[in-house]
């Protein structure tokens, strides 16, 4: 499953009048981070930012007087999106843009059920909040001290990892049917079920005589139906042995 975890920055809060200036987006494969990125300053044509938008993400008009503009970017930004699911902090903002933009240009508005909402998902988890991208960091222990001021990339790479947490952590998935890339001596990329590799020489024991005789007795008070005996015989060997004396 492909996932695009984005974020946008804009002029002001009014889709309907304000531009998208900045635009970030991590992709996701199968819940882990591929390392593709896709980051761009917009040229709002026209549009000023307010002065209350600067001051939360610090982008200024002459920041953004020589950047392309939307049309010029929008190939490139649907090739990276594809058919993935969007993931987005209050996804119905970026969301809003980011059809306004579209339809300026006679394109579809994006289909709402590929739309996940991260901010959704936390409040119905923690509904006592607080649930911005600052106190999810928080909560879940991810560095965002580098985070002064808002910024679509950055936001977009915080988010990812808060939404891998969001959904039940690292763990994404159990399956001993693993295939990995194998590189071979000449630099040819093979796929292949991943194999465990044999130490050269074996660790020593772990576990001491003593305590290997206190678990044979152990195993030995337990009876005959200890799955002890079941599971090793050299348990159920040192237990029967135990039994005897």
């Amino acid at each position: 499953m492909r996932e695009i975890i984005f974020d946008t920055e804009t002029t002001g809060l009014d889709a309907r009048e304000d531009r998208i200036i900045e635009f970030g987006g991590v992709e996701l494969v199968n819940r882990f981070p591929t390392g593709q990125t896709i980051h761009f300053y917009i040229n709002p044509q026209g549009r000023p930012v307010h002065p209350d938008a600067q001051a939360v993400h610090g982008i200024s008009d002459a920041d953004l007087a020589d950047k392309p503009t939307f049309p010029d970017l929008v190939e490139k930004l649907q090739a990276f999106l594809g058919d993935a699911m969007l993931v987005a902090h209050n996804a119905n903002f970026d969301i809003g843009f980011l059809d306004a933009e579209f339809a300026r240009l006679g394109l579809p508005r994006v289909d709402p059920a590929r739309v996940v909402d991260t901010l959704a998902i936390a409040r119905r988890k923690h509904p006592m909040g607080p649930n911005s991208l600052d106190a999810l960091c928080r909560r879940y222990g991810i560095d965002n001290s580098h985070r002064t001021k808002h910024g679509a990339l950055l936001d977009s790479e915080l988010l990812a990892e808060v939404y891998i947490e969001l959904i039940g952590g690292r763990q994404a998935a159990f399956s001993l049917d693993v295939q990995v890339e194998i590189v071979t001596a000449v630099g040819e990329a093979e796929a292949g079920p991943a194999t465990a590799r044999q130490r050269e020489r074996p660790l020593g024991p772990r576990v001491s005589r003593i305590e290997l005789e206190a678990h044979a007795r152990l195993v030995a008070g337990l009876g005959d139906a200890a799955i002890w005996r079941e599971v090793d015989p050299a348990y159920r060997n040192a237990a029967d042995e135990q039994a005897q004396m």
